[in-house]
Protein backbone atom coordinates (compact mmCIF):
# COMPACT_ATOMS: atom_id res chain seq x y z
CA UNK A 1 0.00 0.00 0.00
CA UNK A 2 0.98 3.78 -0.62
CA UNK A 3 0.66 6.06 2.03
CA UNK A 4 1.19 9.65 3.00
CA UNK A 5 2.65 10.18 6.65
CA UNK A 6 2.11 13.56 8.47
CA UNK A 7 4.60 13.71 11.43
CA UNK A 8 5.57 15.83 13.75
CA UNK A 9 9.45 16.93 13.50
CA UNK A 10 11.29 18.80 16.59
CA UNK A 11 15.12 18.40 16.73
CA UNK A 12 15.58 18.82 20.30
CA UNK A 13 13.37 19.74 23.43
CA UNK A 14 14.24 23.51 23.23
CA UNK A 15 13.51 23.92 19.40
CA UNK A 16 9.96 24.63 17.82
CA UNK A 17 8.15 21.54 15.64
CA UNK A 18 6.13 21.74 13.05
CA UNK A 19 4.57 18.75 10.85
CA UNK A 20 6.19 17.58 7.92
CA UNK A 21 4.66 14.93 4.97
CA UNK A 22 6.32 12.26 3.65
CA UNK A 23 5.14 9.58 0.86
CA UNK A 24 5.99 5.76 1.82
CA UNK A 25 5.24 3.21 -0.59
CA UNK A 26 4.89 -0.54 -0.99
CA UNK A 27 4.02 -1.04 2.57
CA UNK A 28 3.20 -4.33 3.37
CA UNK A 29 -0.37 -4.95 5.54
CA UNK A 30 1.31 -7.54 7.41
CA UNK A 31 4.13 -4.74 8.69
CA UNK A 32 3.62 -3.61 12.48
CA UNK A 33 3.83 0.70 12.66
CA UNK A 34 7.31 0.81 13.55
CA UNK A 35 8.46 -1.54 11.04
CA UNK A 36 6.57 1.18 8.60
CA UNK A 37 8.53 3.29 10.91
CA UNK A 38 11.89 1.60 9.70
CA UNK A 39 10.90 1.75 5.98
CA UNK A 40 10.58 5.76 5.98
CA UNK A 41 13.37 6.42 7.73
CA UNK A 42 15.81 4.08 5.52
CA UNK A 43 14.05 5.76 2.55
CA UNK A 44 15.22 8.99 4.37
CA UNK A 45 18.87 8.27 4.96
CA UNK A 46 18.69 7.23 1.07
CA UNK A 47 18.42 10.89 1.05
CA UNK A 48 20.80 12.20 3.28
CA UNK A 49 17.98 13.23 5.17
CA UNK A 50 17.87 13.11 9.06
CA UNK A 51 16.04 10.20 10.44
CA UNK A 52 12.26 10.09 12.63
CA UNK A 53 13.40 9.67 15.72
CA UNK A 54 11.25 7.58 18.23
CA UNK A 55 11.17 5.78 21.07
CA UNK A 56 10.98 1.53 21.01
CA UNK A 57 12.38 -1.64 22.57
CA UNK A 58 10.93 -4.63 22.79
CA UNK A 59 8.50 -4.77 19.95
CA UNK A 60 6.39 -6.91 21.62
CA UNK A 61 3.87 -4.86 23.87
CA UNK A 62 5.78 -5.38 26.95
CA UNK A 63 7.99 -2.75 27.91
CA UNK A 64 5.67 0.44 27.03
CA UNK A 65 8.11 2.55 24.66
CA UNK A 66 6.38 3.06 21.83
CA UNK A 67 4.43 5.90 22.40
CA UNK A 68 2.95 7.35 19.66
CA UNK A 69 -0.38 9.26 18.70
CA UNK A 70 -1.51 8.37 15.61
CA UNK A 71 -4.70 9.75 13.88
CA UNK A 72 -5.44 11.42 17.43
CA UNK A 73 -5.43 8.67 19.34
CA UNK A 74 -2.81 6.92 21.58
CA UNK A 75 -1.32 3.74 19.93
CA UNK A 76 -3.47 4.15 16.94
CA UNK A 77 -7.20 2.70 15.98
CA UNK A 78 -6.74 -0.40 17.95
CA UNK A 79 -6.07 -1.17 21.96
CA UNK A 80 -3.01 -2.30 21.35
CA UNK A 81 0.45 -0.48 21.32
CA UNK A 82 2.11 1.17 18.65
CA UNK A 83 4.58 -1.84 18.37
CA UNK A 84 1.63 -4.43 18.04
CA UNK A 85 -0.51 -2.19 15.39
CA UNK A 86 -0.23 -3.65 12.15
CA UNK A 87 -0.81 -1.82 8.83
CA UNK A 88 -3.66 -3.93 7.79
CA UNK A 89 -6.02 -1.60 10.29
CA UNK A 90 -5.62 1.27 7.55
CA UNK A 91 -6.15 1.42 3.49
CA UNK A 92 -3.99 2.08 0.70
CA UNK A 93 -3.54 5.51 -0.07
CA UNK A 94 -4.60 6.76 3.65
CA UNK A 95 -3.09 9.52 5.34
CA UNK A 96 -1.80 9.16 8.80
CA UNK A 97 -0.69 11.89 11.31
CA UNK A 98 1.63 10.77 13.79
CA UNK A 99 2.49 13.22 16.87
CA UNK A 100 4.27 12.57 20.09
CA UNK A 101 2.35 12.10 23.82
CA UNK A 102 -0.07 15.23 24.04
CA UNK A 103 1.23 16.31 27.84
CA UNK A 104 3.45 18.82 29.20
CA UNK A 105 4.45 16.26 31.99
CA UNK A 106 5.51 14.79 29.01
CA UNK A 107 8.05 17.40 27.17
CA UNK A 108 9.31 16.42 23.40
CA UNK A 109 12.88 15.43 23.69
CA UNK A 110 12.82 14.94 19.60
CA UNK A 111 10.21 14.34 17.20
CA UNK A 112 8.28 11.36 18.17
CA UNK A 113 10.31 11.04 21.37
CA UNK A 114 9.39 12.28 24.82
CA UNK A 115 10.62 12.24 28.61
CA UNK A 116 8.58 9.95 30.78
CA UNK A 117 10.88 10.04 33.33
CA UNK A 118 7.93 11.73 35.21
CA UNK A 119 6.07 8.20 35.93
CA UNK A 120 9.35 6.91 37.51
CA UNK A 121 9.82 9.96 39.83
CA UNK A 122 5.58 8.89 40.75
CA UNK A 123 7.12 5.30 41.56
CA UNK A 124 9.74 6.61 43.68
CA UNK A 125 7.27 8.51 45.62
CA UNK A 126 5.75 5.33 47.06
CA UNK A 127 4.76 2.97 44.64
CA UNK A 128 6.85 0.13 46.01
CA UNK A 129 7.42 -2.39 48.67
CA UNK A 130 9.99 -1.43 50.99
CA UNK A 131 9.62 -4.35 53.80
CA UNK A 132 12.61 -6.67 53.70
CA UNK A 133 11.31 -10.17 52.74
CA UNK A 134 14.44 -11.83 52.53
CA UNK A 135 14.79 -14.90 49.97
CA UNK A 136 11.82 -15.44 48.73
CA UNK A 137 9.16 -17.32 50.79
CA UNK A 138 7.12 -20.30 49.80
CA UNK A 139 4.45 -19.69 47.82
CA UNK A 140 1.71 -20.47 50.11
CA UNK A 141 3.32 -19.59 53.70
CA UNK A 142 1.42 -15.78 52.92
CA UNK A 143 -2.38 -17.04 52.13
CA UNK A 144 -3.97 -14.44 49.40
CA UNK A 145 -7.35 -15.25 48.66
CA UNK A 146 -7.45 -15.90 44.79
CA UNK A 147 -9.37 -12.91 43.64
CA UNK A 148 -7.14 -10.57 44.96
CA UNK A 149 -3.97 -12.50 43.91
CA UNK A 150 -5.54 -12.17 40.51
CA UNK A 151 -6.57 -8.34 40.74
CA UNK A 152 -3.38 -7.84 42.03
CA UNK A 153 -1.59 -9.54 38.87
CA UNK A 154 -3.96 -7.73 36.85
CA UNK A 155 -3.46 -5.09 37.48
CA UNK A 156 0.40 -5.26 37.87
CA UNK A 157 0.36 -5.57 33.68
CA UNK A 158 0.26 -2.09 33.33
CA UNK A 159 3.43 -1.11 31.32
CA UNK A 160 3.53 2.47 32.06
CA UNK A 161 3.11 3.44 28.42
CA UNK A 162 1.48 6.42 29.31
CA UNK A 163 -1.74 6.31 26.66
CA UNK A 164 -3.94 6.70 29.59
CA UNK A 165 -2.31 10.75 30.21
CA UNK A 166 -2.03 10.87 26.53
CA UNK A 167 -5.53 9.98 25.88
CA UNK A 168 -6.97 12.05 28.99
CA UNK A 169 -8.14 15.20 27.85
CA UNK A 170 -7.50 16.62 31.89
CA UNK A 171 -3.73 14.89 31.30
CA UNK A 172 -4.17 12.74 34.02
CA UNK A 173 -2.13 10.31 35.48
CA UNK A 174 -4.78 8.73 37.87
CA UNK A 175 -5.07 5.04 35.63
CA UNK A 176 -1.70 4.50 35.87
CA UNK A 177 -0.97 5.85 39.48
CA UNK A 178 -4.92 3.51 40.51
CA UNK A 179 -2.62 0.31 38.87
CA UNK A 180 -0.34 0.42 40.95
CA UNK A 181 -1.98 1.70 44.22
CA UNK A 182 -4.39 -0.98 43.76
CA UNK A 183 -1.79 -3.43 42.77
CA UNK A 184 -0.02 -2.73 45.93
CA UNK A 185 -2.58 -2.51 48.42
CA UNK A 186 -4.23 -6.05 47.60
CA UNK A 187 -0.85 -7.48 48.60
CA UNK A 188 -0.48 -8.34 52.83
CA UNK A 189 3.14 -6.85 52.00
CA UNK A 190 1.82 -3.77 51.05
CA UNK A 191 -0.13 -2.66 54.17
CA UNK A 192 2.46 -0.84 56.66
CA UNK A 193 2.98 1.70 53.37
CA UNK A 194 -0.68 2.18 51.78
CA UNK A 195 -1.22 5.29 53.98
CA UNK A 196 2.50 7.09 52.86
CA UNK A 197 2.15 5.42 49.68
CA UNK A 198 -1.00 6.91 48.25
CA UNK A 199 -0.16 10.50 49.70
CA UNK A 200 3.32 10.47 48.07
CA UNK A 201 1.98 9.25 45.04
CA UNK A 202 -0.57 11.59 44.55
CA UNK A 203 1.74 14.14 45.97
CA UNK A 204 4.41 13.57 43.21
CA UNK A 205 1.64 13.36 40.23
CA UNK A 206 0.18 16.65 41.05
CA UNK A 207 3.90 18.56 41.33
CA UNK A 208 4.95 16.76 38.11
CA UNK A 209 2.31 18.53 36.20
CA UNK A 210 -0.63 16.16 35.30
CA UNK A 211 -4.24 17.14 35.25
CA UNK A 212 -7.01 16.08 37.63
CA UNK A 213 -9.33 12.61 36.65
CA UNK A 214 -13.29 14.00 36.01
CA UNK A 215 -13.87 10.51 34.98
CA UNK A 216 -14.20 10.70 31.39
CA UNK A 217 -12.84 6.93 30.84
CA UNK A 218 -10.64 8.20 27.76
CA UNK A 219 -7.41 6.86 29.68
CA UNK A 220 -9.04 2.65 30.13
CA UNK A 221 -10.99 3.35 26.81
CA UNK A 222 -6.96 3.75 25.64
CA UNK A 223 -4.85 1.06 27.85
CA UNK A 224 -3.32 -1.42 25.79
CA UNK A 225 -3.70 -3.51 29.29
CA UNK A 226 -7.06 -2.89 29.95
CA UNK A 227 -6.75 -1.69 33.08
CA UNK A 228 -10.32 -0.98 34.46
CA UNK A 229 -11.59 2.33 35.62
CA UNK A 230 -12.37 1.09 38.98
CA UNK A 231 -8.97 1.52 40.42
CA UNK A 232 -9.21 5.75 40.68
CA UNK A 233 -11.49 4.78 42.71
CA UNK A 234 -9.29 2.80 44.54
CA UNK A 235 -7.14 5.30 44.19
CA UNK A 236 -9.75 8.23 45.75
CA UNK A 237 -11.12 5.80 48.88
CA UNK A 238 -6.88 5.48 49.63
CA UNK A 239 -6.65 9.03 49.43
CA UNK A 240 -9.60 9.40 51.83
CA UNK A 241 -8.56 7.21 54.33
CA UNK A 242 -5.25 8.06 54.08
CA UNK A 243 -6.09 11.70 55.17
CA UNK A 244 -8.05 10.75 57.41
CA UNK A 245 -5.82 8.77 59.47
CA UNK A 246 -3.52 12.11 59.80
CA UNK A 247 -1.30 11.58 57.04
Amino acid sequence: MNLTLKIWRQPHATAEGAMHTYAVGDISEDMSFLEMLDVLNEQLLGQDEEPIAFDHDCREGICGSCNLMIDGQAHGPEVTTSCQLHMRSFKDGDEITVEPWRSDAFPVIKDLMVDRSAFDRIIQAGGYISANTGSAPEANSVPVPRDQATRAFNMATCIGCGACVAACPNGSASLFMGAKITQLGLLPQGQPERDSRVVGMVGQHDHEGFGGCTNIGECTAACPKEIPLDVISQLNKDLRTAIRNGH
